[in-house]
């Protein structure tokens, strides 16, 4: 392990250095969650279309009828609930979603499953499924319909990502199509073109985890040199009050090639507030490798990717995203939220926001923006009892601090805040507007040009300025919003639980960004209709514009033309 961890330290500083494609590059693959380990939405593209026409569907059979199409490369049928986001990588496109579609004839469309779909690039055409059964406990740990929710990770012909059974698989890319049962895990129940090729499996509610998912499991990993980074899930049993796992590790670092477990944290500890299900993110700040996870208690972390060396985690910094005075409150009745998006970095600071599960509804939101170069606990307050006003105290769950037990807060000397977004009168009218509202959000921000886009749950589009938080503009699309901004070409993308993919000109000037019609200000280039729902977010890889909704994986190209 010791050497496997030098290795990866070494790697970790060479990935740290040789930065990013140049502006002038188009980006040809989005083989993660993000695009690269910094996780910010902005791919380089040409050409990509403001305008498209999705065609019509058979309602009964699903089936594609494109002669109204326009734009629309190919389109690929997914299950009947879809919230994976969309891998790009060598000559295939990878999506989670459930069996909606039944592509294998073992498992019917009604077969409820996790699914992983692999399609052909340039083409749509279906090429393999990698099928998750449901886990025998029910919904506790793996609700109904709900499919294989995180994104994959690439790398070449490897392929790795977490499933809705709480394991973490590495596939091959070629299936079985290269008439090879790779790896040494060889316990693929059948084998055949349409089905994946498994490698090796970890799966972190055996022995010796014990990790307890709430009702899902969802993590979109990346690797820096060997290792993988990944959030377990752990999480509330049924109760929604008791923690059945609360020494279970929340992250994990894992050697790529082997499924080793390096290290693990179980930082969030018994103050898990309902589920996990945040993704990681890597930068190296100040020449210090940094890997981030956000914790079911509402707290962000950092810690060096090499670990200890003894198999734990290393802390470099951690900060809670809640008011000390907020509470969690079953069924989202309170003020105390996870931290469901990823974290971004941009220009060496850390941009995140806090949510609940959108079951929980809508309610009060923070966007921070933290300077993630501090060390140790860099939260905007300290908590303290008065029978001891000089020791910090230990955190609580449902609420930080009990007054009446003589608990009270400090500003905290070394707090990591450079903004912090919530609720601002921003027009002086002594009121706070629901316009002027950071609501909970799943969303996680995009930022180019100093400009942070980011949507809440509440459906309303918020334009700040990264440097400063001062707000720029918002709209509201008038429904709910799950996914995440796409800036690329000048524009802004995003989708909605209408099916309408909002399309701004990327600018923080609001008549720039959106145009008056009849004294309504709208998205510039408007909305297009994707016929249902879009939960997951649009990304482009090779000027090709890549999204779902809720049944269906759309490639959109400029003049692109179905086949017959």
């Amino acid at each position: 392990m010791r050497r496997s961890l030098l290795h990866v330290l070494t790697l970790v500083f060479i990935a740290g250095a040789s930065g990013l494609a140049t502006a002038e590059e188009i980006t040809k693959e989005w083989t993660m969650w993000g695009g690269d380990p910094k996780r910010n939405n902005t791919p380089v593209g040409e050409n990509i279309p403001t305008e498209w026409e999705v065609g019509e569907f058979d309602p009964e059979t699903g089936e594609w009828d494109s002669s109204s199409a326009k734009n629309i490369k190919w389109v690929a049928r997914l299950g009947s609930q879809t919230y994976g986001n969309v891998v790009v990588a060598g000559d295939g496109v990878y999506v989670g979603t459930n069996n909606g579609a039944g592509w294998i004839e073992r498992y019917p469309f009604d077969t409820d499953l996790g699914v992983l779909l692999a399609f052909d690039r340039e083409t749509g055409e279906f090429r393999w499924q990698h099928s998750s059964e449901k886990l025998t406990t029910g919904r506790v740990h793996d609700w109904p319909e709900q499919g294989i929710c995180s994104a994959s990770y690439v790398e070449g012909d490897r392929l790795w990502f977490v499933t809705s059974r709480g394991e973490l698989r590495c596939l091959d890319t070629k299936g079985f199509r290269d008439g090879k049962n790779d790896g040494p895990y060889q316990d693929e129940p059948v084998v055949d073109e349409k089905e994946a090729d498994v490698l090796w499996v970890l799966n972190f509610m055996e022995a010796p985890y014990f990790v307890s998912q709430h009702n899902m499991c969802n993590c979109s990993v990346f690797a820096i040199g060997d290792v993988l980074f990944l959030h377990t899930s752990n999480g509330l049993d049924e109760s929604h009050i008791n923690l059945p796992s609360p020494d279970a590790p929340s992250f994990m670092a894992v050697d790529k090639n082997t499924g080793e477990v390096l290290w693990t944290d179980k930082s969030p500890g018994s103050n898990i507030l309902h589920g996990q299900w945040s993704s990681p993110t890597y930068a190296v700040i100040d020449g210090q490798p940094q890997v981030l996870f956000a914790g079911g208690d509402g707290w962000m972390y950092s810690f060096d990717p090499a670990g200890d060396g003894k198999g734990n985690s290393k802390l470099l910094w951690k900060f809670d995203a809640n008011p000390k005075e907020s509470e969690w409150i079953l069924g989202g009745r309170g003020t105390r939220n996870n931290i469901i998006a990823t974290p971004v970095v941009y220009n060496d600071l850390v941009y995140f926001a806090v949510g609940q599960d959108p079951e929980h509804g809508e309610g009060i939101g923070h966007l921070w923006c933290i300077d993630p170069k501090k060390r140790g606990n860099i939260s905007p307050e300290l908590t303290f009892n008065s029978a001891d006003p000089t020791k910090e105290i230990p955190h609580k769950r449902i609420k930080a601090i009990l007054k009446d037990e003589g608990d009270f807060v400090r500003p905290n000397p070394n707090s990591g805040v450079v903004w912090h977004y919530s609720e601002e009168d921003s027009d002086g009218d002594g009121e706070v507007a629901y316009e002027e509202t950071m609501h909970r959000t799943v969303g996680t921000v995009a930022i180019k040009d100093d400009i942070l886009y980011i949507a809440d749950l509440s459906g309303l589009v918020h334009c700040m300025d990264a440097k400063t938080g001062k707000k720029h503009w918002t709209y509201d699309m008038l429904a709910q919003s799950w996914g995440s901004p796409l800036i690329v070409e000048g524009k802004v993308y995003i989708g909605d639980e209408d099916g309408q993919v909002a399309i701004f000109r990327h600018s923080a000037d609001p008549a720039v960004a959106m145009k008056d019609e009849d004294g309504e200000m709208l998205p510039y280039f408007g909305e297009v209709d994707m016929g249902n729902s879009v939960y997951s977010t649009p990304i482009v890889a090779d000027n090709i514009l890549y999204i779902s909704n809720r049944t269906h994986l759309f490639a959109i190209e400029q003049d692109a033309k179905p086949k017959e």
